[in-house]
């Protein structure tokens, strides 16, 4: 027998009618969007060699995956997108409670934080190269420049950001900074947290393409440059489509996080 009321049934049936009609209209956007390109390049009203078509994007795909170079590329890509991630998050963690814990500390670093990350790091390419070579490790520092400054701003933003209300409240109890910490400020920002990791996901995947534009010779990034270089735009727009893919996922998985940290703690 169903414990759940009338109202909530209806709040449950409410929730799910939005979530059909959200994934409906996000993949009908896609599907008119892939529609009108190709229609628009089947009856060369757009120059096919400058924006291609869905129908040559897939081709190259197919090409791509016939000469075994596809998932490798992808591979590497991933690879090197998912390490700078971890890396970032964890720094930007870490350095976030040393700041909220050490006050003064904070004070003397924020400008620099904020200079830091206003860097034109595309600038820093070629020193980059020198400082740590024309390898993976250019592509992992400029990915790690462009994400870890922003990712420690938004969490150390949330943690100071925090009701000071319940801080005080500890504080009352005799509460030691750890405990205000553990209790009070972590728990009440899990979804700065979320959102600052969707931020990271992002700025890392720009810094690695990035970085694969300058010294690689593998990856999504060296596929665009190549193409660029030979005047091969269907492989260098099929570059893009896959690019945006891997994000969505990553996106969809840190979403997914999401909710199964709000239903945790709901």
């Amino acid at each position: 027998m169903s414990t759940y009321s009338l109202e909530h049934k209806e709040y449950l049936k409410k929730i799910r009618k939005e979530k059909i009609v959200v994934t409906f209209f996000r993949f009908l956007i896609i599907l008119i969007f892939l529609i009108g390109w190709e229609l628009l390049s089947h009856f060369k009203l757009i120059n096919t060699f400058l924006s291609s078509s869905p129908s040559k994007v897939f081709s190259t795909m197919l090409s791509l995956f016939a000469d075994g170079s596809l998932f490798r590329h992808i591979g590497i890509t991933l690879y090197e997108v998912l390490l700078s991630f971890i890396i970032a998050t964890v720094i930007g963690i870490v350095v976030s409670i040393i700041l909220w814990s050490r006050p003064i500390i904070s004070k003397i670093i924020d400008p620099y934080l904020t200079i830091l990350n206003s860097l034109p790091k595309v600038a820093l390419g070629p020193l980059i190269i020198i400082w740590v070579g024309a390898s993976i490790n250019s592509i992992i520092f400029m990915a790690l420049l462009i994400s870890t400054f922003i990712t420690i701003i938004n969490i150390y933003s949330g943690f100071i950001s925090t009701d000071k209300g319940y801080i005080t409240l500890l504080r009352s109890l005799k509460a030691n900074k750890r405990q205000i910490f553990t209790k009070v400020i972590w728990p009440s920002n899990y979804m700065t947290i979320i959102n600052a990791l969707k931020i990271n996901i992002s700025m890392n995947l720009i810094g690695v393409i990035m970085g694969e534009l300058l010294v690689s010779k593998s990856g999504l990034g060296y596929l665009i440059m190549y193409g660029s270089q030979v005047f091969n735009i269907d492989l260098v727009i099929t570059s893009v489509v896959i690019l945006a893919i891997i994000s969505y996922l990553m996106y969809f998985i840190i979403d997914k996080i999401e909710v199964i940290v709000l239903n945790k703690n709901s």
